[in-house]
């Protein structure tokens, strides 16, 4: 491979390699795991660049070599051996009677967008196959569980949409806080199941900061933090949430990560960026 085709290769790789991150880490239920993942699709590439196939979008083709890699493994769902990290054996009882391929299908459509053209083309099935692996995770993943679940957000008319959106999922809403002293005392009222965070809030104040004050109180609370950048707190250099939505959402994502969310009882909690 020629220096600029490596150097192609590389930018192609690095402007979408958040993103991966991102997705196996949602996959997993953990940042260590999910990285794992990454790091050997990336060194798979590097070591058989046909891994990564350029008749296809640059996105799509590395989706693809990470699914590779994962197939390879068996397709885990948890990173069990590290105790930081592990699952709550009720969340891989819920994991093991998905439907074979769901999560990824769901996942890969509506947090990360692709269609389902694209999705055929990352695990290798029919575009028809995808669709239907989408319906059938939403409709196994929805009835799996509810609970009580917290919102803080700022901004009135986005908190009512959540509101309406996980209330519509059958899930009850303790309160919606508008900052980080809000947010605390609601939750210490109220103590929640799930919790949809703003990183920016009213006064200023961090919802990152808000999460983990509520974190120190309780354990093993899930925990959906949303942003209008996203790749700021996807960068490798700290601890980084395991579901991230980015704004502006749809009404699917936010569907998806509740769900997703609600299978995990561990939470991988940010410190405030410098």
């Amino acid at each position: 491979m020629s220096p600029q085709s490596t150097s192609d290769l590389s930018s192609q790789i690095g402007r979408d390699l958040p993103f991966l991150r991102r997705y196996a880490r949602a996959l997993t239920g953990s940042q260590r795991t999910g990285d794992s993942y990454a790091a050997a699709t990336l060194e798979a590439i590097l070591v058989d660049r046909s891994i990564f196939q350029s008749k296809l979008q640059p996105r799509v083709a590395l989706f693809r070599a990470f699914h590779m890699i994962w197939a390879t493994a068996g397709a885990p769902t948890a990173d069990t051996e590290d105790p930081r990290t592990r699952l709550e054996s009720a969340a891989l009882d819920h994991m093991a009677g998905l439907t074979n391929n769901t999560r990824e299908a769901l996942l890969l459509s509506t947090i990360e967008s692709f269609t389902d053209r694209e999705i055929s083309q990352i695990m290798d099935i029919t575009a028809d196959e995808a669709r239907t692996l989408v319906a059938v995770a939403i409709a196994e993943m929805q009835a799996s569980m509810t609970g009580k679940v917290m919102i803080i957000e700022d901004e009135a008319i986005i908190a009512m949409d959540l509101h309406s959106i996980v209330g519509e999922m059958g899930h009850s809403i303790t309160g919606i806080a508008r900052t980080r002293a809000a947010a605390v005392e609601l939750a210490s009222k109220k103590r929640p199941d799930l919790i949809l965070a703003d990183i920016q809030l009213a006064d200023n104040s961090s919802g990152i900061d808000a999460v983990n004050d509520i974190l120190a109180q309780f354990d093993h609370i899930p925990v959906i933090f949303i942003t209008a950048f996203p790749e700021r707190l996807l960068t490798g250099d700290k601890p980084e949430p395991a579901f991230l939505i980015s704004k502006p959402y749809s009404e699917d994502q936010v569907r998806s990560a509740v769900s997703q969310a609600m299978f995990f009882a561990s939470t991988e909690t940010l410190k405030s960026p410098v």
